[in-house]
């Protein structure tokens, strides 16, 4: 077999690390990089949503967007009937969602209930910088959506950043008032399974069919006593 060293020769400079974006600015970069589709798609979720009531509303990255695909038979079960829209997009860190909330024609809804999930996605920053990012969502969110009860979920188990997100739950989970936020520990529920989590697919971090069971399971005793 041969093996290749033309990255390993002196005269080859290492590209500098590139500066992480900040978890508390608003960016368009998903918008407009390689997850334009996702955005897109949600676009047209929002698009389609206008003119109807709007009760429920799932903030957050592909996770959240997974209700609408391999979640598709829970969601239909649980939610398409209680006029819930998914604003979910693949790869958006807290910053991506910081910029849809501001950009994609969402103000005119009045949700009674946002379930915000975001914080997977921003893997380059600090604990501390990703559960500030959390709460600028939050906050936007709150700021979006006047009278709004948020349900804020645990960032989940995942392969590749699992003890960085389990601290910055430790901290997110502080922004609970049980008045306006409450936070709903789903990591909690999915326990170790071989060398992945329960309910979590072959890349140890997106829902199988059975961890959309299991939010719905956690989420829907808690919209009741909301809603």
């Amino acid at each position: 077999m041969c093996h290749s060293t033309r990255f390993l020769g002196a005269d080859t400079a290492a590209a500098p690390a590139r500066r992480p974006e900040s978890t508390t600015v608003p960016s368009d970069s998903n918008y407009t990089g390689r997850h334009a589709a996702d955005n897109h798609a949600c676009e047209a979720l929002v698009a389609e949503m206008k003119g109807k009531p709007c009760d429920l509303i799932f903030i957050g990255d592909s996770i959240t967007q997974g209700w609408v695909q391999r979640g598709k038979e829970v969601w239909e079960k649980h939610y398409a009937s209680r006029h819930a829209l998914d604003f979910g997009v693949g790869a958006d860190a807290t910053q991506h969602t910081l910029w849809r909330l501001e950009h994609m024609d969402v103000a005119s809804f009045r949700p009674k209930i946002a379930v915000l999930m975001i914080g997977t996605n921003n893997t380059p920053n600090t604990p501390a910088d990703i559960a500030a990012g959390v709460k600028a969502v939050l906050q936007k969110t709150q700021q979006t959506f006047p009278g709004v009860k948020v349900i804020l979920m645990s960032i989940l188990p995942n392969a590749r950043a699992n003890d960085k997100m389990a601290a910055v739950n430790a901290i997110t989970r502080t922004y609970a008032n049980d008045r306006d936020v409450y936070y709903l520990d789903l990591a909690e529920k999915m326990t170790p399974a071989g060398d992945s989590w329960k309910g979590l697919g072959p890349d140890k971090l997106h829902l199988t069919v059975e961890g959309y069971e299991m939010w719905a399971a956690e989420l829907d005793p808690l919209l009741a006593k909301l809603l």
